[in-house]
């Protein structure tokens, strides 16, 4: 079974003082994959990932994380994984080539070998015509790519990425998950925190969490098929209204505005959710349209961090 994941962590918690940030997670993450921790800031998504590569100390619980255990051969694990922190952490007065030459060396890469890795990240990461830019002068994107060229340089078999694409455009975010599907398909296994449902999305499995427990874990469209809930669309001449009505009505979980559209989520114990919601908007006959649709992760998200998922895989 170790061979087959990358991660297998049970029970891990991490108290501080009072707060428990981390409540007893549990985790299979399989190698060669992105699986994804999906969650509010909060939510524990950080101190889970510090806990994973040996930065934090678990309070309880432990993990294996590519054969290792954890905390206790930390030491050893470090060489094996990359690490890429939500804020840029590479030294700002230093330039790109010079960046990289500096983490080759405290990854105790051969000459040669980091010769030829650093040709190679410079090719991969369009990183070239920045070579002599020092790093402070870096848009986010190129930062962003910078960051991911160092956390990799190494080739390590395991990445973990803390919220990489929070502080770049969509383009450099599209450009970004290209790269991570192509490390995956090179073997390398990947965890990725975000609070971004379209790169959740595209994750091969994925946890979310709320409040430092995992509510949710599954593929995305495993989730959304056990989501517990309908969904349903109403278009209106008069969203508001149809928002007033509908917040305070038993077996309505959330109704949300996107554009013209009302999206509401109604529990499954309502039976008929059409002719329910009808019932409830009779006084605005003739000005909406109620149509049963189908769930979105962002449908799941909502469900799972109000404490109302129904297919919870932990």
């Amino acid at each position: 079974m170790s061979q087959e994941f990358a991660i297998v962590a049970h029970n891990l918690t991490r108290r501080f003082g009072s707060l428990t940030a981390v409540d007893h997670v549990s985790l299979h993450v399989p190698r060669a994959q992105i699986y994804g921790f999906l969650g509010p800031n909060g939510s524990g998504k950080s101190t889970t990932i510090r806990m994973l590569c040996g930065l934090l100390t678990p309070s309880e619980g432990d993990a294996t994380v590519l054969g290792y255990n954890i905390p206790g051969q930390v030491s050893t694990l470090r060489h094996k994984i990359g690490y890429m922190t939500q804020r840029f952490s590479l030294y700002e007065d230093l330039t790109t080539i010079e960046n990289l030459r500096f983490i080759a060396s405290v990854y105790c890469v051969p000459h040669r070998e980091a010769r030829e890795s650093i040709e190679s990240a410079l090719e991969r990461y369009e990183l070239r015509d920045l070579m002599q830019q020092r790093a402070g002068t870096l848009s986010g994107g190129q930062r962003q790519r910078l960051s991911l060229a160092a956390a990799t340089l190494h080739r390590p078999e395991l990445l973990l990425l803390d919220e990489p694409t929070s502080a770049v455009d969509p383009q450099s975010r599209r450009d970004f998950w290209a790269i991570l599907f192509q490390l995956a398909s090179e073997g390398t296994t990947i965890l990725v925190s975000t609070h971004y449902m379209d790169e959740a999305e595209r994750c091969h499995n994925l946890a979310i969490l709320n409040h430092g427990v995992v509510v949710a874990n599954g593929t995305p469209l495993d989730l959304e098929k056990r989501i517990g809930v309908s969904v349903v669309e109403i278009g209106a001449k008069s969203p508001a209204q149809v928002n007033s009505l509908l917040s305070a009505q038993s077996g309505i979980l959330s109704v949300a505005q996107l554009g013209a559209l009302m999206r509401v989520l109604v529990a499954h114990s309502i039976k008929n959710p059409v002719e329910y919601l009808q019932g409830l908007l009779q006084t605005l006959e003739g000005d909406v349209e109620i149509t049963l649709t189908h769930p979105n992760l962002e449908d799941v998200f909502v469900v799972a961090t109000q404490g109302g998922y129904a297919g919870v895989l932990a």
